[in-house]
């Protein structure tokens, strides 16, 4: 089976050994994004608007691929702070448009650049 990088202008580039996110057979597997604008901005320190750049960034790799937020199968929510669980479920709910996906959501110890939500999915062409 043939893997296929997606890289989308709308969503911060790879700042790693990494790639925004791999299509293999009819699904794509995102990295996890962070609330970096497209031109590698940090997004301040407020976990809603953090939480919104994430899904932005999310939705822009999914659209690349041609995929979208609506065809999420898996999604993985970390959380800096488990204390901004009900803030970042809001806009995830908001974003997803009553789409349900699986999802796990977990609170780690510390995210790259001390942001304070980074989210991966799993989505079908």
């Amino acid at each position: 089976m043939t893997l296929s990088i997606i890289a989308s202008q709308d969503a911060p580039a790879a700042i790693g050994p990494y790639s925004q996110a791999i299509a293999v057979g009819d699904l794509i597997f995102t990295s996890g994004q962070i609330p970096l604008t497209a031109d590698g901005q940090l997004v301040g320190d407020d976990v809603k608007a953090q939480a919104e750049q994430v899904l932005e960034n999310l939705s822009a790799v999914l659209q690349e691929g041609g995929s979208s937020l609506q065809k999420v199968v898996k999604a993985t929510v970390f959380l800096a702070d488990m204390n901004d669980f009900a803030v970042v479920n809001e806009v995830y709910e908001k974003a997803f448009a009553g789409h349900r996906p699986a999802r796990s959501t977990v609170q780690v110890a510390r995210l790259p650049r001390d942001v304070r939500v980074e989210i991966e999915v799993i989505a079908v062409k």
